[in-house]
This record gives C-alpha cells, structure tokens and sequence, in this order.
C-alpha cells in the first residue's frame, strides 16, 4: 500500500543491514523498483561461508531484480542497465561504493543518499560511530542528492535524533536505520511534488568521519579524559573497541565507566581499590574496567580477573 505521494521509477543500491529498512519502506510506499544494486556476496566468519547481503536477501524475499557488480565506474553492462530502465530516482544507503559521473547525471530526480549524520558534521564511512566516540548528544539523519564530493552534496532533509549516555554505537545502527527509511520516501515526495528545495551545505562547518582502523581502539591514557576514553569505547563498538596491553598481552575492555575517583595520578597507573580496576587518564581522571579480556584468556569481570591474577596497584597498562 502506498504511503504517499506520486509512484517514482527507481533503483535502489545499498549492502548491508542498515540500508534493509529503507528497502522495505520504498516497497511499502508502492514504489516501482526495477532493480536493486548490491555488493557481490562475501565469505563470512571462520568457515568463510559465501554469504549473500541483508539487501539482496531482502530484495530477492520481495521478488526484486538484483545485480551485483564487483565495480561500476566503467562498468558497460551495468550502465546500459540502468539506462534501460530510464529511473527517475537512485536512492544510494551504504552502497559501499563511489557513483560514477555517468550515474549521477542520469536520473531525473538525482541520486539521493541517506546519509547517518546532521551534515556537514561527520562526513565519511563511520558517522555513526564518531559522532559517539566525539562525545555528541544529538545526531541524525540527512537526505542529500549525491555528488562528486564526499558527502558534500546539497541537503534535502534532516532529522534529529538523542544520543543517551548510556548508547553505544552498535545501539544507535539500527535506529538510525528505522529513522531514515521514512526520511528517504518523504524526501522522494517531496521531489516529486516540488515541495522539498536542496539546500548547499556550509561547507566550512565540514567534520569527517573516516572509516576505523584497530588502532583507534588503543586506550590512549596519557592524552585523553577518562570521559574522552569511555565515549571512544561507546563509539567503537561492536569494532574496534577498547584495549591496551599489560605485561605486553593485549587487554581487551569489554565495558568500562568513569570513575568518580578525584586523585592524582601518573596517566596509566592502575589502582585495585575495592577489587575494582581503576586506572588514571588525563587530567587526574579515572576510568573502570569492569569487563575484560587477557589475551589467551576468556572474558571475564574484571572483580574476577583480579582475584586470580595476583597483580598489585600501582603497575601501569598500556
């Protein structure tokens, strides 16, 4: 059943979960899509088991067409697809790939991009995850038509969404995914109908988002809060989390907090007040690991770890 306004033509491209919930709002809202562009499938997990994308998987259950080409900027067979279904709209989310000139240019509505942020803040592959680990309390989601640009094209909608203390980023994927499907169809609507104007990004207040790396998981005591480091562990779940190292193991935080200790305290120190493990960051701030994982050991309570480690205060991670 449609939802609203006028039937559009169009393709859609997206890989993994998060573009899943914009899919089915776009066939829900009675939108012909003739075809929907995704990753080719991956191996996955120890076993490498070949394994097809949430969006293909949700496209094919819908009885869509899919094509899934390993490369589309000189890709002839994939131009002259789309070219033959003419579409008057590309809705792009999480694709996972750069659209081509050519792509761009073809249809008459544009290519809109839901895109996981309020930009121009945190533009990039990960703005979910650096909004949280910057500290934000607000994000959202932004409809945009697509440019050259990396997510520097012109706004068409915008939706605010809170970021609570206790969310981390893994929490935040999937609502955000919820909020922007209806997003995207009103964006279509609105168009379609005239009603929605692009407007140009402010360019100078641009943040980037670039995509992880395991290195940005690295607990770094000595040049950040205790809050800068737990808002980095909210923000780098479920990859590439938190950790250090002691006595040259990698350790592994599973959940850490601040600590309401107030002391002073050379960046690193660790302190087992209370069976609790505490260690100093800057500023004379203290973060708790409560959780954790020693490398060759399995996760545990970080209360339990220290029962059996015989460890003393005062060595230092990291």
């Amino acid at each position: 059943m449609k939802a609203h306004g006028k039937t559009v033509r169009l393709v859609f491209c997206g890989t993994p979960h998060f573009a899943v919930a914009t899919l089915q709002a776009l066939i829900a809202a009675g939108h012909e899509i003739p075809l929907v562009g995704s990753q080719p499938d991956r191996p996955v997990g120890r076993s490498q088991v070949l394994t097809a994308p949430p969006v293909k998987e949700t496209a094919l259950a819908a009885g869509l067409e899919v094509t899934q080409p390993e490369k589309i900027k000189n890709n002839a067979e994939f131009r002259q697809q789309l070219e033959a279904i003419a579409p008057d709209a590309i809705v792009v989310v999480a694709y996972g790939r750069i659209v081509p000139p050519w792509m761009l240019a073809m249809p008459r509505l544009g290519c809109i991009n839901l895109h996981a942020s309020l930009l121009p803040k945190y533009r990039g592959a990960a703005p979910i995850q650096w909004a949280v680990a910057m500290g934000e309390s607000v994000t959202g989601n932004t409809t945009m038509l697509l440019e050259e640009g990396l997510d520097t094209g012109p706004i068409l909608l915008q939706r605010e969404i809170a970021i609570r203390p206790e969310q981390t980023a893994a929490d935040l994927f999937d609502l955000l995914a919820r909020d922007g499907a209806p997003l995207v169809v009103e964006t279509l609507a609105g168009l379609e109908d005239g009603t929605i104007v692009p407007k140009q990004q402010d360019h100078a207040r641009a943040t980037l988002a670039p995509i992880l790396d395991r290195k940005d998981g690295l607990m770094d005591f000595a040049g950040r809060t205790a809050t800068e480091i737990w808002n980095r562990w909210r923000g780098f779940q479920p990859w590439p989390g938190a950790y250090t190292t002691l006595d040259n193991k990698k350790l592994i935080a599973h959940r850490v907090q601040v600590a309401e200790k107030v002391a002073p305290g050379m960046p690193g120190t660790v302190d087992f007040a209370d069976h609790r493990l505490l260690v100093a960051c800057a500023h004379n701030t203290w973060v708790e690991i409560t959780e954790l994982q020693l490398e060759g050991k399995k996760r545990m309570a970080a209360s339990d770890f220290l029962r059996g480690a015989g460890l003393h205060s005062g060595i230092r991670l990291g």
